[in-house]
């Protein structure tokens, strides 16, 4: 897959609305509690949350709360703040060993949830470590765009100490935007402010399936429609993986 060299950044207005809108969603969470709990039981499998651009662990709370509540083991990736090669390092060894490291614990092959620019990261993961890793789930992450096709490019350049048309920034997204050799479901927004959300999924065959929601790009992790679309994406790998189908 080619990456979109025309997409643009989302209008400044829709970004503005971002705040908002992340605030809205964030107050609707606890009278969604309920219903969100309605959604399948998971099977123990681990999975690892990585957070997105500047963020830690602790943006991923409610994430890997909710997956744990409905029976799976849920992992922060433990590497500090996302500040790009700076916290998985320049190959990405960081990252890997904490997948291998998993992978050891629990003697499965781990399912990847990342969120933004941890969600590009899980896909360059997935690819050059695939024996470790059995599915990825991206929540509004623009693998398959340029940084131009973002509001946040310069957070990225001041986070990263990189710049946004490095060479080397290219090379890593357009091995991110690469078919998997493993699942891929792409969540993503329409409405995203940040990234514009038709680089932040690929088109859909047997293995790679995408699932559109109505909210933004802030807070988006915590979003009762994102929570609910990651469960059922498990719940339907699960499903698949127990009736001898290959997981999609």
């Amino acid at each position: 897959m080619a990456l979109n060299v025309d997409a643009k950044a989302p209008p400044r207005g829709v970004m503005l609305s971002e705040w908002p809108r992340a605030a809205m969603r964030l107050g609707m969470l606890p009278f969604a509690w309920r219903e969100l709990m309605s959604a399948p039981r998971g099977d123990g499998r681990p999975v690892l949350a990585l957070p997105g651009l500047v963020n830690g662990d602790n943006s991923n709370l409610v994430l890997r709360h909710y997956l744990n509540t409905l029976g799976y083991r849920a992992f922060p990736w433990e590497l500090g703040r996302n500040f790009g090669p700076r916290a998985i390092g320049v190959e990405g060894e960081r990252l890997f060993e904490r997948i291998a490291a998993i992978h050891d614990e629990t003697g499965e092959k781990v399912t990847l949830v990342g969120v933004s620019l941890g969600g590009i990261m899980a896909r360059v993961a997935a690819h050059r470590a695939p024996d470790l890793v059995r599915e990825v789930i991206t929540v509004c992450s623009p693998f398959a765009g340029l940084p131009s096709a973002t509001n946040v490019w310069r957070v990225f350049e001041l986070a990263s100490g990189q710049r946004a048309d490095d060479p080397l920034v290219r090379a890593f997204l357009e091995e991110a935007s690469e078919p998997l050799p493993v699942p891929a479901t792409a969540i993503w927004s329409r409405s995203d402010g940040l990234v514009n959300g038709e680089v932040c999924h690929e088109a859909e065959c047997d293995a790679a399936r995408s699932v559109e929601v109505s909210n933004g790009h802030l807070l988006a992790q915590m979003s009762p429609e994102v929570l609910r679309a990651v469960a059922e994406t498990l719940a339907r790998a699960g499903d698949q993986s127990s009736s001898g189908s290959p997981a999609r």
